[in-house]
């Protein structure tokens, strides 16, 4: 009888420390995500139908996922990855936790179209990125010149 008592006494401690092992991983994934945009710019369009937009945002929490993006400058704002030299419209991007999600020339980026003016050098354009989890991030995207470079600056 002693026997089984002590062999019960040891399952209950083992089921308690992995059920604790388990909150401490889950407790870390579902950490809040934390999101900075930086780096936001607009090449001034040569065009007056579409611009592109590029931005960083640096997550020190939780996963997220950006799920659109909208502006005044246009009713049609999509996000855009491109790989091997081909642009393929996206439904969202997943803002890994403690990772980066890059916006960069020759790569993701936000289209819009159908602009509602052509933006010109020295403009700021507002733009609102939309995240499943942290709802809605203002940016104001100063619009550069149309061959700006952010590793310069020029």
């Amino acid at each position: 009888m002693r026997r089984h008592r002590t062999g019960a006494a040891v399952l209950a401690v083992a089921a308690l420390a992995l059920a604790g092992c388990g909150a401490d991983s889950s407790a870390s994934t579902s950490a809040a995500p934390d999101l900075k945009v930086t780096g936001a710019y607009m090449p001034a369009p040569s065009m007056d139908t579409m611009a592109a937009g590029f931005f960083t945002v640096t997550n020190s929490g939780g996963a997220d996922t950006l799920t659109s993006v909208t502006s005044d400058l246009s009713g049609d704002v999509t996000l855009h990855a491109t790989k091997g030299g081909a642009m393929e419209e996206k439904k969202s991007f997943a803002v890994p936790a403690d990772g980066t999600l890059d916006f960069a020339s020759g790569g993701n980026h936000v289209m819009f179209e159908n602009l509602t003016h052509q933006p010109k050098q020295g403009e700021k354009v507002a733009v609102e990125l939309h995240f499943a989890k942290s709802g809605t991030v203002k940016v104001s995207m100063p619009v550069k010149s149309a061959t700006y470079n952010p590793k310069t600056g020029h």
